[in-house]
């Protein structure tokens, strides 16, 4: 159980710099694996946001604990074959933030089945996906530019 108050809310521009701060984090890059190719490009994170915010394909949120900024969630992706996404900032896991937060993503995005990737070696991820009733359903490979290499990625779903 999350040890403070977490809720989402849409993204706000003033979101935006914090998120990035986020996003530089390279121990948290390493972890989460599959990330931008240079997460200190400004620009590019700017443009990618700006496509993200104005997609009525993609619903993203900023996940507050506390009343504080941690992080982000969101469902992207093609019916059928939709994805979650969430990130809590390195300084405010393993609180249950990230479960909170996803739950409350769930409850918002109905549709199913919604599908997630992540490391296979990351195992936090993997936990809070489960306890969220995500199941794995598949491996992959793919290239994790935080790590510059080639791992092993689990597909996990969510069924209605």
């Amino acid at each position: 159980m999350a040890s403070v108050d977490v809720f989402l809310r849409p993204v706000h521009p003033g979101d935006l710099p914090v998120l990035f701060r986020h996003m530089r984090d390279p121990e948290a890059n390493r972890v989460a694996a599959f990330t931008a190719e240079d997460p200190t490009d400004r620009a590019r994170f700017d443009a990618h946001r700006e496509r993200i915010l104005a997609s009525p394909d993609v619903v993203t949120r900023t996940e507050l604990a506390g009343g504080v900024v941690v992080g982000h969630a969101a469902v992207y992706g093609e019916p059928g074959r939709r994805e979650v996404t969430y990130f809590v900032d390195r300084g405010h896991r393993r609180r249950g933030i990230a479960t909170a937060a996803l739950r409350e993503l769930l409850a918002e995005v109905p549709e199913r089945p919604l599908l997630a990737r992540t490391a296979a070696d990351n195992t936090e991820s993997v936990r809070v996906l489960e306890k969220c009733g995500f199941t794995v359903v598949g491996r992959d490979r793919g290239f994790a530019n935080a790590r510059g290499a080639e791992i092993d990625e689990l597909v996990l779903r969510l069924d209605g």
